[in-house]
């Protein structure tokens, strides 16, 4: 098959900290004698002037690549901030469609492939439309949870989701919610996130890689993005209540300026460490020093830090919402907290501690999402789509 990816979450090297689970799933979903190449549209700004923050970024990213021996474009789209929200899906597949003619000419595709449900599946149903193709839409999290709350937006889902091949989400909980959307059931198909168990795995010498990092007592790691609906400032609180335990964030952020005042308020400067933007490579060693890794989210599909935590041996403290609850469901995988809340979270850390599973078992536990897997249940959708 000839496969053309569709996603604006695709990563970059100006947007590290893009959707690197969409890479690796791409990666993994081609057979032998396939071609995959991706289109990652990248909202168009006429300045790379640092003094516009996150914009500029846009500017700066790429106009090419190739990721893991994928053929990436990065064209550019027009957004409307806030007000156009409706129009996204139509804006992007206008500015798109030259770009995937011009590829035709020696990339006649078979399928267009799209991660995330709006604006890209959406853009994605109009431009297969275009094309005389199938097309293939997964939903990752707030494209169910969030985005449909808006009637519009709702309505130009569940059409694309009708005249879709197939769609994937990737836990039971976002199945669940976009058939009660009204999203026939035939349609969706749970297909998990997987996680690299080879960069993943744990340490070769704990007790010498916690010394190295100067870790004497319990150490709890809370991974993300520094934004609200992380949950950083609900770990910080859990463990200002827990003597002795150290809490290692990384990431970096609009909130980190909030989070590090708190920390202070909270008087626990000492066992709060900001370790700032940690590389993919780096992250192993972080979770295989710590003896739990947190996810305070508060809507997640099912988020990379609890497969990554997994794999490393390292069991998990997490609140229970959307695909959490499908993880963290056998002992070696850790335990949820009774709710969102700093005082739930606190208790079942504590609780945690004072059981930890042996470390083999959970990294046995977490060996079950492979990517190879993911990547074989996705491709077989996309060849009957074909077929």
């Amino acid at each position: 098959m000839k496969i053309l990816v569709l996603s604006s979450l695709y990563p970059n090297d100006v947007a590290r900290r893009h959707g690197i689970f969409i890479e690796h799933r791409v990666a993994h979903l081609r057979g032998p004698g396939d071609e995959v190449r991706v289109v990652a549209p990248v909202p168009w700004f006429p300045s790379a002037n640092p003094a516009f923050g996150r914009y500029a970024d846009f500017a700066r990213a790429p106009h090419a690549a190739e990721r893991r021996g994928v053929p990436v474009t990065y064209p550019r789209y027009p957004v409307v901030p806030k007000v156009g929200m409706t129009a996204a899906p139509w804006l992007m597949a206008a500015a798109l469609y030259p770009h995937i003619k011009g590829l035709r000419r020696d990339f006649d595709f078979d399928a267009i492939d799209s991660y995330y449900l709006y604006p890209d599946g959406v853009a994605a149903g109009l431009l297969a439309r275009w094309s005389d193709r199938p097309f293939l839409m997964s939903a990752l999290g707030t494209d169910v949870s969030l985005i449909p709350q808006h009637r519009p937006e709702r309505r130009m889902i569940l059409n694309a989701v009708e005249r879709a091949a197939a769609v994937t989400t990737v836990c039971g909980a976002l199945r669940d919610e976009l058939l009660a959307l009204g999203a026939a059931a035939d349609k969706v198909s749970v297909v998990e996130h997987g996680v690299d168990l080879e960069l993943f795995s744990p340490p070769a010498d704990r007790a010498a890689l916690r010394a190295e990092m100067g870790l004497a007592g319990p150490a709890v790691l809370s991974v993300g993005h520094l934004i609200d609906r992380k949950g950083h400032d609900l770990a910080i609180r859990a463990v200002a209540e827990l003597p002795g335990v150290t809490l290692m964030i990384a990431g970096d952020g609009p909130r980190e300026g909030a989070l590090r005042a708190l920390v202070e308020e909270l008087g626990v400067g000492e066992r709060v460490r900001f370790l700032g933007h940690v590389d993919q490579q780096q992250l192993p060693g972080l979770y295989g020093a710590a003896d739990i890794a947190v996810n305070c989210a508060d809507r997640e599909g099912i988020a990379n830090v609890l497969l990554e935590s997994l794999a490393c041996g390292t069991p998990l403290v997490a609140t229970p919402v959307w695909g959490s609850p499908e993880v963290v469901r056998v002992p070696e995988a850790g335990v949820l907290s009774a709710d969102r809340s700093a005082g739930a979270i606190r208790d079942a850390i504590a609780a945690l501690l004072a059981a930890l599973p042996d470390r083999a078992a959970t990294r046995a536990y977490g060996e079950r999402y492979d990517w190879r897997e993911t990547g074989r249940q996705h491709r077989a959708l996309l060849a009957a789509a074909v077929g």
